[in-house]
């Protein structure tokens, strides 16, 4: 499985992005299971933000979700932060 964010916005509104492939890992399963639940409660469309607060599209095998600060589920706040963090 291939896991993409975007991170857009900000005060500096500087872009970010990383990704992260699961094949062979032995953690797969976690992150197949977080990615289902953060996609499951993304928008297809991305929506109304707040100023200088990031939005984020994630992208799971070609599929993607778009969700935006202060709003993230935890499932979403934790993927993303893990992708940003381990993903090149």
């Amino acid at each position: 499985m291939r896991i993409q964010v975007r991170r857009t916005g900000g005060f500096a509104g500087i872009e970010r992005e990383a990704e992260v492939d699961t094949s062979g890992r032995p953690d797969a399963h976690e992150w197949h299971a977080l990615a289902e639940r953060a996609l499951a409660a993304g928008r297809g469309t991305p929506p109304a933000g707040v100023p200088d607060g990031f939005s984020y599209r994630i992208t799971v095998d070609g599929r993607s979700v778009y969700c935006a600060d202060p709003r993230l589920t935890p499932e979403q706040r934790r993927l993303i932060g893990r992708v940003l963090k381990e993903g090149a």
